[in-house]
């Protein structure tokens, strides 16, 4: 079974755009659990732009699958997660003016080895979020990774066949080297109903985080309906 991580952060997106309490995103969470869902994603960012604080620590308590934090490589974002302890931290890349995270990590950043050898230690897995270029992918896993997730986010914004193609060789590419290197093998960043289905003829991932177009969709369909179909997807 393909697992189905759910990307909770533009529910408090929508929240944060009047500083209230609705809508609640713990409670989506729970919705998402009870429609399939196998984990539930959350980025904690910087600038709290959408996810805060105690969102992150009443999911900690609440959820009942697994609970996979995405966070930029810090020492205050290692604090945090050492105090919480999430199943997965996922390391990504982070500038206050992006809109949504534009690539993947920069793997040469200074420190960063001491860093995911402190998560580790603290029984949290590291998951690296990275471009699909094989010698990052090695580096990844010389740096202690135990799963890599790759950014599909070039792969979607693509729209003509050859070039998707193309895409779609070089993902497949490194995600046999992310797999032949005994790390768990993941897909996130722009995925949707439609261009779900290129990576799954790939026949290499073991999970995928969705976001955004769940989320989309929920707002027609309700959020558990969203979920149960794209469940139906990744194992029909």
């Amino acid at each position: 079974m393909i697992a189905l991580g759910i990307n909770i952060d533009h529910i408090a997106t929508l929240r944060q755009a009047r500083q209230g309490i609705e809508p609640e995103p713990v409670l989506a969470a729970l919705l998402a659990e009870q429609a399939g869902a196998d984990q539930i994603t959350v980025h904690l960012r910087e600038d709290r732009r959408h996810i805060q604080y105690r969102d992150v620590q009443l999911l900690r308590s609440i959820i009942q699958t697994k609970l996979n934090l995405e966070m930029a490589p810090t020492a205050e974002m290692v604090t945090i997660a050492k105090e919480l302890k999430p199943d997965t931290v996922t390391l990504v890349p982070e500038k206050r003016e992006e809109i949504t995270t534009e690539g993947g990590l920069n793997l040469e950043k200074p420190g960063l080895d001491k860093i995911i050898a402190e998560l580790k230690e603290a029984g949290i897995e590291v998951s690296l979020f990275i471009e699909p270029d094989v010698s990052m992918i090695k580096l990844g896993d010389r740096l202690g990774a135990q799963a890599i997730e790759i950014h599909t986010g070039a792969y979607a914004n693509l729209k003509k066949d050859d070039e998707i193609k193309a895409e779609l060789q070089r993902i497949q590419k490194a995600a046999k080297t992310i797999k032949s290197s005994g790390l768990r093998c993941v897909a996130g960043h722009g995925i949707n109903y439609k261009n779900i289905y290129g990576l799954l003829q790939l026949e290499l991932f073991e999970e995928y985080n969705i976001g955004h177009s769940i989320i989309s969709r929920a707002v027609f369909t309700g959020i558990e309906e969203a979920v149960r179909e794209m469940k139906r997807i990744l194992n029909q």
